[in-house]
């Protein structure tokens, strides 16, 4: 992956988006080799990345592999529990010096001729140094390269550009809005991994909007819960507290994160409450009701937890956070689904899912192990992933229809897929970063409903 010059003038890009017919998506950006080509030249070496959870290394010298497309990458925790990263290549003879993750005491050690280096990456040992012309082995030239690597929201990030913005002015905005959920108190509980025979950008706008949700979980459809009040038509407190509990067990079946099973035992709780007769006040009473309840609970036991309250005042209760290119985080109640997608070619990419929540003092999980990679149909998914599993699958096959030539997007109910693919333009542009920094902003809100937005470009 090489880096693209800032300073050059925009450069040309197939099968770019019509900046004339934004809502229309051509169809081989999804599966054409040199449309895939580009993102690995031009996106992904300039983007920041989700490399790992912090409690994957959490002691000194811990560290990961993380891998995105043919690279590697070192991250490992240093003696102040700082984080830094190094290209996970020996620089004799290119072998990868880790695989995995584990602790390294002193340093690394090359498995193959045994050269040697520190924990700041600086060679170290090299047998029969003498042996060696001088220049290649001239200090400070065999030393690991480093990657640039930052920590926000609980994770580790990487990215290749050195002149890239910060993480978090990258995040923006949300991370304003992350950080008030105290995301970096969450905690994986539970970790998932699926290797899916689609696009990576596919697969993300499966998760972009709510056009499908009806359709595609129907048990989420629950008469009675708020999302199926109409406007006049009678309102059944008692009925509408039932709704909202079958509603929130549906969403935590099998996936904690998306609602924590202890939410859900504090809601059933809840159930006897009195409400207000009016539908809008008791949506308001309820909601209250059991952001209090929950806070309580996780008080109780000494957990970091938001005021959810001031959270919903403040506007920061959407469920659903982008962190551009290939991360999200879902918060909701005490916990959060986080979400991250890697290519592994034009059509197929892997995406894991982290189940968080917050613990009370000492009662904080093992590190987690990482997760065996299971097929997008095997019987094991929870109901909601496998229902999005059963779609997208079908969907890339369909796209190599003679007669399909674009997705034909609603642009109101799926514009956040428009600007996402714009946005990804403007990378494979080889756009400067104050360019493409408003895209982001635009591109990181909670997408569902968005409009097609202006992104500057």
């Amino acid at each position: 992956m090489a880096i693209v010059d800032q300073k050059r003038s925009a450069l040309p890009v197939p099968y770019a988006m019509d900046p004339t017919l934004p809502d229309r998506v051509p169809k081989e950006r999804y599966f054409d080799p040199d449309f895939y080509r580009l993102e690995v030249d031009r996106l992904w070496p300039r983007v920041w990345q989700m490399a790992c959870r912090l409690e994957e290394i959490p002691r000194p010298h811990d560290f990961v592999e993380y891998e995105i497309l043919d690279q590697s990458v070192v991250v490992l925790r240093t003696d102040d529990m700082g984080v830094r990263a190094f290209e996970n290549a020996c620089r004799h003879r290119g072998v990868r010096i880790v695989q995995g993750r584990g602790t390294c005491e002193s340093g690394f050690k090359c498995p193959f001729h045994g050269w040697c280096y520190g924990l700041d990456g600086a060679n170290s040992g090299i047998p029969r140094r003498k042996s060696f012309a001088p220049h290649n082995v001239e200090p400070g030239d065999v030393d690991l390269v480093p990657v640039r690597c930052e920590v926000w929201g609980g994770c580790a990030w990487i990215n290749f550009d050195n002149d890239a913005p910060p993480v978090r002015e990258c995040m923006e905005p949300a991370a304003t809005i992350l950080e008030a959920w105290k995301v970096e108190s969450l905690r994986a509980e539970k970790w998932y991994a699926a290797r899916l025979p689609v696009n990576w950008k596919l697969a993300i706008e499966a998760f972009v909007e709510m056009y499908h949700v009806v359709v595609t979980h129907p048990q989420l459809d629950i008469p009675g819960m708020r999302y199926s009040l109409r406007p006049g038509a009678p309102f059944d407190p008692r009925a509408f507290i039932n709704a909202e509990i079958e509603y929130l067990q549906a969403m935590s079946d099998g996936m904690d994160g998306m609602v924590h099973a202890n939410d859900v035992r504090v809601a059933e709780g809840l159930r006897g409450m009195e409400l207000p007769a009016d539908p809008e006040l008791a949506i308001s009473t309820w909601n209250r009701a059991l952001n209090d309840a929950v806070m309580r609970w996780h008080r109780e036991r000494r957990a970091d937890i938001p005021d959810i309250n001031e959270l919903d005042e403040h506007g920061f209760n959407e469920t659903f956070y982008p962190c551009f290119p290939h991360y999200f985080v879902l918060p909701m109640y005490s916990g959060a689904s986080s979400y991250r997608f890697r290519p592994l070619g034009p059509e197929e990419t892997l995406m894991e899912i982290w189940s968080l929540a917050r613990f009370g003092e000492g009662e904080e999980p093992v590190t987690p192990t990482p997760p065996e990679v299971w097929e997008c149909d095997d019987p094991r998914w929870p109901p909601i992933p496998a229902q999005d599993f059963s779609n997208i699958p079908r969907q890339q096959k369909g796209l190599h229809a003679n007669g399909f030539e674009y997705m034909r997007l609603n642009e109101r109910l799926e514009g956040h897929i428009s600007n996402l693919q714009r946005t990804v333009d403007g990378f494979l542009a080889g756009l400067p970063y104050e360019r493409l920094l408003p895209a982001l902003h635009v591109v990181n809100v909670a997408p569902f409903d968005k409009p097609v937005l202006d992104l500057g470009f």
